[in-house]
């Protein structure tokens, strides 16, 4: 592998061509200027200014989406959330893991390990998503007896969903397996109420941290991701 290719994560190309050129790079404790020097993938005797390198191929991201987002990597009108994201994140050129409506917050996922993300979004693993949801008119017993037997749609069967009562009488929470185009909010408009707003909280068992602001992001490894979402179901 080319020495600025292992590099990736400490800038742009032209950047990476400023540290070697400044001798800010040693492998294995020698300078080396050279772009195309060739190392191993797994080399643990690359250091940057001090420090130690470790190269990384994929990355994931963990976002706050706020509304006014589309879940894209581009669009010629709308912004997408790959504009809220630092360049040092943006070079591994991540996308969304799955989508949330332009007018919906929450959790979303981004990475460009395709491999995973066809993981996380197949209907086979039954991945469960959990949202908050508020309506225009309070949901009932009868409404939760809806969603556990499942749904009939022209163009698909909502598999059976969890619908969880709150203090608030227009505020539940909903659970669902799959995600189908505005699959929660058309199941709650088949029960004859409206989504005033929607907020993904949870995927699997990867919560949507309190504290995290609205367009923020942070970043875990693949094995942490993976424990995270898959330590339970709601």
């Amino acid at each position: 592998m080319r020495l600025d290719k292992f590099l990736c994560s400490k800038g742009t190309r032209s950047e990476i061509r400023k540290l070697l050129k400044s001798g800010a790079v040693t492998v294995n404790g020698e300078v080396v200027k050279d772009s195309g020097f060739q190392v191993a993938p797994d080399c643990t005797a690359v250091m940057c200014r001090g420090e130690r390198v470790i190269y990384k191929s994929f990355i994931y991201l963990v976002m706050n989406k706020p509304q006014g987002y589309i879940s894209a990597t581009r669009d010629k009108k709308l912004p997408v959330v790959t504009d809220l994201i630092g360049e040092e994140y943006r070079r591994f050129e991540p996308y969304p893991v799955g989508r949330l409506d332009i007018d919906t917050e929450g959790l979303l996922l981004l990475t460009n390990d395709g491999e995973l993300a066809h993981e996380l979004t197949s209907p086979k693993k039954d991945v469960c998503k959990r949202y908050m949801a508020v309506t225009d008119i309070p949901m009932d017993k009868a409404d939760s007896d809806a969603f556990s037997a499942g749904m009939e749609f022209s163009d698909f069967t909502a598999k059976p969903a969890r619908l969880e009562f709150t203090d608030d009488p227009n505020t539940v929470f909903i659970t669902i397996s799959e995600g189908k185009f505005h699959q929660v909010k058309r199941m709650c408009g088949k029960c004859g109420k409206h989504v005033t707003f929607l907020k993904r909280v949870a995927i699997g068992g990867l919560e949507l941290k309190e504290d995290l602001a609205l367009g923020a992001v942070y970043e875990l490894t693949k094995e942490e991701l993976i424990e995270q979402i898959y330590k339970k179901e709601f």
